[in-house]
Parts: C-alpha cells; sequence; structure tokens
C-alpha cells in the first residue's frame, strides 16, 4: 500500500472547493455569533471563561491521545500563566507544560509557526517524560514510526510515516506552505479549509510522540489566524466525543491525496465545536442573569445546590436533579428539600418536569418572569 507521502502528486492536495464554500460562509456567520455573545461578558467573566474553555480544550487532547490530566493541577496552571492567580501547589510537569503550550497558542495565535516553535511545544508537551530518546527535536531514528493497533503477533498499521531522514525536508515545505496559505501569504485559503489541510499534513509525525496535539494546536492556530481572533473553538472537546470516527477519517484520508471526504468531515467537526463553544457563553451569561436577579433571595442550601448545577454545564445534571439528590448535595430533610424546590420553581430558577418518584429539576435560564 502507497501512504499519502508516497504518491507522486504528494502533496499536492486536490479537493473541490465549491462544496467547502457554505461550511467557510457558516463559519464567518456563527463566529460573529460567538464573538457577539462573548462580549456580553464582564472582564472577569471572560478570563473565568477562556481559561475553563482552554482547560477543557488542554484535557480532551490529552485524552484523545489516552493521556489524563488532572483537572485541578491543569487549572491552577493556566491560572498560573495567564498572571491571575498565584498557587503555591506544585504542579506536575505534563499539566504545567500543557498549559504553557495553550497559552502560548492563544497568546500568540498571529506569530508564524517555525521549526523552532514547534520544538518548544512539543518539549512543553513531554516535560517530565524519562521514556523518550528525542525531545525538542524531529525524530532523527530510522526504524519505521508506524500507527498500529491489535495483538503484537497480528498488529494493524493504521499508518506509516516518513522515514526520518525525509522529515526536515518535509517540515521545511510544511512551514512554507503555511506561510503562502496564511491570509496575508502568496495564496491565502479560507480558514476551514487551510486548518483542515495543515491538521491533515503535520501528520506525517516528524516527532517521536505528541504529534496528534500538536496537529490539534497547529488547526486551532490556523482558525484563530483566518477569523483575527483566538477562537475558543471546543475542537478537542468535540473530536474526543467522537473519536473513532476522527481516527477513521484520518486513516482514510492517509491513502489518497484527493481530501474532499476528510475536509468534509473536518469542517463540520469545526462547525459543531462552535455551537458548543457559542452554547457555553450563552449558559454563562443565563447564569450571571440567573444570580442578579436572584440576589439576596437564596438560602444557604439553594446557593449550594444551584452551584452544583451550573457546574454540571450546558449539558446539564446527569439524569435531571430529583429531591433526593438535593438532599444529597445539601444535607437537607426530606421536607426541607421539598419547600426549598418549590421555592426555586415559583422564583423562576428551576423548571419541574415529571410527577412523583419521576420528578426532575433542571435550571431555568430563559425564564418568563
Amino acid at each position: 500500500m502507497l501512504w499519502n507521502w508516497q504518491q507522486p502528486d504528494w502533496p499536492q492536495f486536490a479537493y473541490d472547493s465549491v462544496r467547502l464554500a457554505p461550511l467557510e460562509a457558516r463559519l464567518l456567520h456563527e463566529s460573529g455569533f460567538l464573538f457577539g455573545a462573548f462580549a456580553h461578558l464582564s472582564d472577569a467573566e471572560q478570563r473565568a471563561l477562556t481559561v475553563e474553555l482552554i482547560g477543557d480544550e488542554a484535557l480532551m487532547t490529552a485524552r484523545i491521545e489516552g493521556e489524563l490530566l488532572d483537572r485541578d493541577s491543569l487549572q491552577s496552571s493556566l491560572l498560573r500563566e495567564f498572571g491571575l492567580a498565584e498557587d503555591p501547589r506544585r504542579i506536575a510537569p505534563a499539566e504545567a507544560g500543557m498549559a504553557e503550550l495553550m497559552v502560548d497558542l492563544y497568546r500568540h495565535f498571529q506569530e508564524p509557526l517555525s521549526h523552532a516553535r514547534l520544538w518548544a511545544w512539543q518539549s512543553m508537551l513531554m516535560a517530565g517524560r524519562r521514556d523518550l530518546r528525542e525531545v525538542g527535536g524531529y525524530r532523527t531514528l530510522e526504524e519505521p514510526m508506524q500507527v498500529v493497533s491489535g495483538a503484537v503477533y497480528a498488529p494493524r498499521v493504521h499508518f506509516e510515516a516518513p522515514p526520518a531522514g525525509q522529515v526536515l525536508a518535509e517540515m521545511e515545505r510544511f512551514l512554507a506552505w503555511l506561510e503562502r496559505s496564511a491570509p496575508t501569504g502568496e495564496h491565502p485559503l479560507p480558514p476551514l479549509t487551510r486548518a483542515g489541510i495543515a491538521h491533515l499534513y503535520f501528520v506525517i509525525h516528524p516527532f517521536e510522540d505528541g504529534n496528534g496535539r500538536i496537529a490539534r494546536a497547529i488547526a486551532e492556530q490556523v482558525l484563530a489566524q483566518g477569523l483575527g481572533q483566538p477562537t475558543l473553538i471546543a475542537l478537542s472537546h468535540t473530536i474526543e466525543r467522537h473519536k473513532k470516527a476522527y481516527y477513521s477519517a484520518l486513516e482514510r484520508a492517509n491513502k489518497t491525496n484527493r481530501i474532499d471526504d476528510w475536509l468534509e468531515y473536518f469542517a463540520h467537526t469545526v462547525l459543531d465545536a462552535l455551537d458548543s463553544s457559542r452554547a457555553r457563553v450563552v449558559f454563562l451569561i443565563g447564569k450571571a442573569k440567573l444570580y442578579d436577579r436572584l440576589r439576596g433571595q437564596l438560602n444557604a442550601r439553594q446557593g449550594k445546590a444551584l452551584a452544583r448545577l451550573f457546574r454540571a454545564g450546558p449539558e446539564g445534571f446527569v439524569g435531571g436533579l430529583s429531591a433526593e439528590n438535593y438532599r444529597a448535595i445539601t444535607g437537607s430533610a426530606r421536607a426541607t428539600a421539598t419547600r426549598d424546590l418549590q421555592d426555586l420553581v415559583a422564583k423562576g430558577a428551576l423548571v419541574r418536569s415529571g410527577e412523583r418518584k419521576h420528578t426532575r429539576y433542571a435550571l431555568n435560564l430563559s425564564p418568563s418572569q
């Protein structure tokens, strides 16, 4: 089998730009709604949401590769990187390195990529690792770099990367393409198209490890450059929810340089991620309005329960909030829980559904009153 980089038309990716045009237009249109909603938040709320969204992206891009980071440590490291808090706790190298990369990506999205910056990103991601032979540079070992699954005695090869001796030349060509296709380049490409190609192009696996995470970081930088500001699009969050589809799309695209299907998959994934980010911004706006409206009207138990519901995010409390859940959260008696919940419904903080044992409560972020 010939991989994409072994074919005579590499890296002349072919695709139908007309097919992508409606998706490109939708990106520009809907990103305006996201940025407009974000502008309605206070400075403090914008900072909090920025850290939250970046933190979630960091967790999810690592989880896609099977690495589980500690959420609290990552959040603390992000706050430290942004200069928003000083935390005396020692942060583990993996969380500190990931936070450093994500903040660099956010702050310096307009800066062109270079070998040195990519090497620095990989060093950040590999902080604390002692099992790798090459960190902070492209791979030089001659054994094949393969993506495999299955048993050792019957491996399935999903992709084989170019030999190490070709990597530097391939990366020179990749960086030159990025410069030409930039918004200010000789041959600018629309954001979704450029980001999708950049992600696919980079996964020739120039590093010993960290290639998938860096590919997604590059895609997010390209999107930010195309839109003119950090996007805060929940790309990795969306990919992680449908990880099998992501790897399947990549595997198919690694066998051909006709990439319509990959670009369409990638574009729809970005647009779904944009919808997710916008929902979270709208959710935070609703949270602020609800608390403003109920200021001074909640007892301590009700405040604690609402805080727990808000921590569940736009997806909501799993299974819905029941009276028993409320009692567990607040430590209240059954009669007290019933009165508190009825009061929250009357005040428009919660909506009720179901009857008897099946009664559930959910946040009401669009009250009629």
